[in-house]
């Protein structure tokens, strides 16, 4: 299946190794938490190339003066908990100042359907890029659920940015289908998904491995 120029994949060899390494069912929390966070910075580089500089003040080196660069674009972080927490930490090496804004949003068992619980987005808000969080897009009803909401908030599909670990090629397709203009950053895109809405080959239940509780790997 083919996506439009809206689907970044990575192409990078420690990308696809650290994910080979994920996948494992093997590995204990402390593993899949210390992957997910290498993974995030991986991600949060790639899915930032296009972010605008400015000029900022004159420094020195030492050895002589130069024009220092900085971010001209201010950049916040939407988690959609629990399992996108632990791109938090990875991506805040990369804004430190950045907002964090929190989306609760879980997976209907039965009709895998999302169904808000948390949401601590204020009345306005002050950033020029939004980068959403959330290891995998399986069904893509979430992921949905999510773009709808900060479109909602009054942000534009331009400032919307998408970064998971893994994503299905039906999740992918109904994201796209319903927000076009959303850039996605993925590690992978595996084909299957299986009767309970899980990604195949996939990372597991990323909450589960990630913050050790249950028993579904």
């Amino acid at each position: 299946m083919s996506f439009n120029q809206f689907v970044h994949k990575s192409q990078h060899p420690l990308v696809a190794t650290k994910l080979s390494q994920l996948r494992d069912k093997t590995q204990s929390s402390k593993t899949v938490r210390e992957l997910t966070h290498d993974l995030s910075i991986l991600l949060g580089y790639e899915a930032s190339l296009d972010i605008k500089l400015k000029q900022g003040p004159e420094l020195f080196s030492g050895y002589g003066s130069y024009q220092s660069s900085e971010i001209g674009q201010k950049v916040g972080l939407v988690p959609v908990l629990r399992s996108g927490l632990s791109f938090v930490e990875g991506f805040l090496n990369l804004f430190p100042e950045a907002p964090i804004y929190h989306l609760g949003i879980y997976r209907e068992k039965i009709s895998h359907q999302p169904v808000e619980y948390y949401n601590n987005l204020p009345d306005t808000f002050d950033i020029d890029i939004c980068y959403v969080l959330d290891p995998v897009i399986a069904t893509g009803n979430t992921a949905v659920a999510t773009i709808n909401m900060l479109k909602e908030w009054g942000l534009l599909g331009a400032q919307i940015k998408f970064v998971a670990i893994v994503a299905s090629e039906q999740g992918l397709s109904q994201l796209q289908k319903e927000h076009p203009d959303i850039h996605v950053y993925v590690a992978a895109i595996d084909e299957t998904l299986n009767s309970t809405g899980y990604l195949n080959p996939g990372i597991g239940d990323s909450g589960d491995r990630l913050w050790n509780t249950g028993d579904r790997l």
